[in-house]
């Protein structure tokens, strides 16, 4: 049996990315193949160079405006989509070459604090400003709009009073770090 072929869009740091290589190391049935990113600067370069990940960076225009990426995807043979920190809207002939085969997570419990502009900081600032008790992560489905897609998974943490955005935002990092790579196993394996 071939491995499914895992392709991982990030944005940023891709501390997700690196957590999700490492815990499919050596696995019999999944194959992390592909990093891309939209950002020349993003650390998921680096960290693709380190793990000996292909890294493709892209524009604007051959992601959104051309099937550039869809072809590089489907030439690659690639089976599933992770979005770990990507911060683009996913186009509609992504999600048709691969209907039910992308997944995200975001740094909060869906519905709340998901839409444009909802990543990252921005995020962990609202829920310590609405004084939220928990926090957590949701998985979900991609769709053609922002964090609206069937969830799958989802993990709470506790915030207290005394937290700022920044151990809100460790506490959410590890239940993305530790839940992420096993729900994708699930997905790829049930």
């Amino acid at each position: 049996m071939s491995k499914k072929k895992v392709a991982i869009f990030a944005s940023g740091g891709g501390s997700n990315a690196e957590s999700i290589v490492n815990y499919f190391q050596d696995h019999e049935k999944i194959d992390i193949t592909l990093f891309l990113t939209n950002n020349a600067d993003a650390g998921v370069i680096g960290r693709g160079k380190k793990l000996n990940i292909p890294t493709l960076v892209f524009s604007k225009k051959n992601f959104a405006h051309s099937d550039v990426v869809v072809q590089l995807l489907k030439n690659q043979q690639i089976d599933f989509i992770v979005l770990a920190g990507f911060l683009w809207l996913i186009p509609e002939s992504l999600i048709k070459a691969f209907p039910g085969k992308i997944i995200n997570i975001h740094p909060a419990l869906l519905p709340k604090y998901g839409g444009k502009g909802m990543w990252g900081h921005h995020v962990h600032e609202a829920v310590v400003a609405n004084k939220e008790k928990e926090s957590g992560i949701t998985i979900h489905f991609v769709n053609q709009n922002y964090d609206e897609g069937e969830i799958i998974f989802q993990k709470s943490c506790a915030i207290e009073e005394t937290d700022n955005p920044e151990e809100v935002a460790a506490k959410v990092l590890n239940l993305e770090h530790y839940h992420f790579p096993r729900v994708i196993e699930q997905c790829l394996t049930n």
